[in-house]
């Protein structure tokens, strides 16, 4: 449950930093599920799969961004990362995690579906 809080509050957090920039909400609706794009490595079997959806859905991505965006004074680049931060968020928020190569169903946070929160 504590996790899916984290994704909720990572979720608040870059919403509310996206309205702020004031980049618009067409480029973050266009945006927002461009990281699940990286399903598309599963044609290629379950490892390359999963580490695509990985890499897509780690944060060191659009921290990074986000750094460079805020330090080299870039909004298109804290844009685009703030719409990152929110899919992932969203993604941890549902209990959807890093996934193994192993088994899909299966990510760092615990089997996909419903979870007993006690």
């Amino acid at each position: 449950m504590l996790l899916r809080l984290e994704g909720a509050v990572v979720v608040a957090a870059a919403i509310a930093a996206y309205a702020h920039l004031d980049a618009g909400w067409g480029p973050f609706a266009m945006l927002i599920l461009l990281p699940d794009l990286s399903f598309l490595a599963y044609l290629a079997g379950s490892r390359a799969g999963a580490a695509a959806y990985n890499a897509a859905h780690s944060y060191a991505g659009p921290v990074a961004l986000l750094a460079l965006g805020v330090l080299g004074d870039m909004p298109a680049a804290t844009g685009v990362a703030l719409i990152w931060c929110v899919h992932i968020g969203f993604d941890r928020m549902l209990g959807y995690g890093l996934r193994y190569a192993n088994e899909f169903g299966v990510t760092h946070l615990g089997r996909n579906g419903p979870v007993d929160p006690w």
